[in-house]
Formats: C-alpha cells, sequence, structure tokens
C-alpha cells in the first residue's frame, strides 16, 4: 500500500499593523491544511513511523496520548485510511468527549490506565501485546527519529528563505526535524521553539536526542501560559481576535501560543527591522473540542 498523502501546506502572510510598525513581515506556513484530522506536524511525525511499521509487517498500531490528543486521532484516522488496526492507550480514568468520540468512529481501541503505569510505556506496551506479534509501538505525539525525518521535508517545500522559523514544541521532534532540515540545506536561519510546558527548558534535551549534528536555536520558555493543555484570558483574547482577523483556525495548546510569542517578541523589538518570519502552523485545532467553554466567555 502507498503510505503517502499528497501535501498541500501553502505559505499565506499574516499582515498586522504591530509587523508594519517593526517593519518586518511575518507568514504562516499552513501544515494544518495537509488533512482535515492528521494534519499539520501529526501526518510528517507519522510518515515514516507507518512505514518502518509496514516494512517489519505490523499491521496493529499503538500509541499514547491524554484524552484530548490530537496524535491519538490522527494516528486513529490514518490506520483507517491505510489499513493498520489501531488502540490507543489513554492517560488517566474512563471517560467520553469529542476527541475520544472521532478516534473510536475511525475503529481505534481505547485502553485507559491510570497515570503512575502511563510513564512507563514500554511496560504498558509489553502486558497488553506482548503476545500479539501484529503490534507496533508508537510513542506518545510520534516522538521518534522517524517523526523528525518526516518534519525535516517542510524545509525542502520552502520556495524562499527566512530570518527566522518558529514552531511550538510538545516533544521537540518538530523542532528538532526543523533544524536538520536547515542543517541539510545549509541555511544560516535562526530556529525558535516555543515550549507549550511550564518550566520548559527540558525540550532542549528532547530536541537534541534527534538532531543530526550540533545547531543552535532559540528557546523562549515564557509562554506556556501556566503549563500544557493550560491557558489564561490574554491568550484566549488573542486567539479569537487573529481567528476573526485573519480567518485561519489555531487552537491554545499549541499554535496559539506560538503565534502570541511572535506578537509579543515582535512588540519587544526581538527582529531586526526587514526581517522576513515564517510561523509553523502544526494543526492540532481539534483540541479546540475540549477547550470550548473558555471561548464561550465575553
Amino acid at each position: 500500500m502507498d503510505l503517502s498523502l499528497e501535501i498541500f501546506s501553502p505559505v499565506h502572510q499574516i499582515k498586522s499593523q504591530l509587523f508594519d510598525e517593526r517593519g518586518i513581515m511575518v507568514f504562516l506556513k499552513r501544515d494544518d491544511l495537509i488533512h482535515p484530522i492528521i494534519s499539520g506536524n501529526k501526518w510528517r511525525k507519522l510518515k515514516y513511523i507507518l512505514k518502518r511499521a509496514q516494512a517489519v509487517n505490523k499491521t496493529h498500531l499503538v500509541t499514547f496520548g491524554g484524552a484530548y490528543s490530537n496524535h491519538l486521532l490522527a494516528t486513529a484516522a490514518a490506520a483507517a485510511k491505510f489499513g493498520f488496526k489501531a488502540t490507543g492507550i489513554v492517560r488517566g480514568e474512563e471517560v467520553s468527549n469529542d476527541t475520544l468520540f472521532l478516534c473510536r468512529l475511525h475503529g481505534m481501541n481505547l485502553v485507559f490506565t491510570d497515570r503512575e503505569s502511563y510513564r512507563d510505556k514500554p511496560a504498558l506496551f509489553n502486558k497488553h501485546f506482548s503476545t500479539d506479534d501484529t503490534a507496533f509501538f508508537i510513542d506518545e505525539g510520534g516522538s521518534s527519529a522517524e517523526g523528525a525525518k518526516g518534519c525535516s521535508e517542510l524545509i525542502d517545500e520552502l520556495t524562499e528563505t527566512y530570518d527566522d522559523i518558529f514552531c511550538a514544541c510538545g516533544t521537540g521532534t518538530t523542532a528538532a526535524g526543523i533544524i536538520n532540515g536547515l542543517r541539510q540545506h545549509q541555511l544560516n536561519t535562526r530556529f525558535n521553539a516555543v515550549p507549550v510546558f511550564k518550566n520548559g527548558g527540558f525540550i532542549r534535551d528532547e530536541i537534541d536526542k534527534f538532531l543530526t549534528g550540533d545547531a543552535g536555536y532559540q528557546l523562549h520558555t515564557d509562554y506556556h501560559f501556566g503549563g500544557y493543555g493550560k491557558t489564561d484570558e490574554r491568550l484566549i483574547q488573542f486567539i479569537k481576535k487573529f481567528v476573526a482577523e485573519t480567518g485561519i483556525l489555531i487552537e491554545p495548546v499549541y499554535t496559539g501560543k506560538m503565534l502570541y510569542a511572535i506578537y509579543d517578541l515582535a512588540a519587544k523589538n526581538y527582529f531586526s527591522p526587514g526581517s522576513k518570519v515564517l510561523a509553523i502552523h502544526s494543526g492540532g485545532i481539534w483540541g479546540l473540542l475540549g477547550m470550548k467553554d473558555k471561548f464561550d466567555r465575553d
């Protein structure tokens, strides 16, 4: 079976009075348009993982995530599209929500586990699937060298060069892949990672383990808004304004935080006049389903 999706990820300029005043141009690479569900970095990270599974004759994808995990949903959709069976091991007590409904709709079996057991994912995999010769382990978020390889191909698609590239960071896999792509093309672009976790400095170790060589990059750790999956009124209002003014849907877990960082850094004169900045829309807009109540407030 051909394990491929046609990549449609145009680059759109984001107009803003702030950017005009600072003399910079900001663009957004629309990886959210790759696929309605297997979108953004989710497909890039899964691409070579699925090819490895196919190469070793594994037909049952087993992966991990929280109750609102975009990775679980993307894996479920990819499994359905390409003929795999799928199981998602979900962190926490058994719940029902929109994301898990969509996972089940795509045929994914869900196994809920306590948070302590969830910490040791290989042990969980062995506990449930040690006798299943068809089962294939996929780490949470698609974190892997194969995932980084898929993300590196984003740089191949660019038709222009940029002074800065930004992306949000959860596992560090996407960041590592983009940095590797920049190195491969020998570009002097400054890479900027925006961790979505509180005390996100640890993400440097996660990025570094998937780098193919030494590389410098910037880490902006002040835009977590309280931690993973956390937000506040500043971020919610920013997202409402951004979506209303651009027509581009973003969410508060990843891309919303990354774009907020760019606007804030621009206001603080982080970018030199004349700079061209590229932000990566890493998809994941289904994450909005778990945060609808936060947007209902006036």
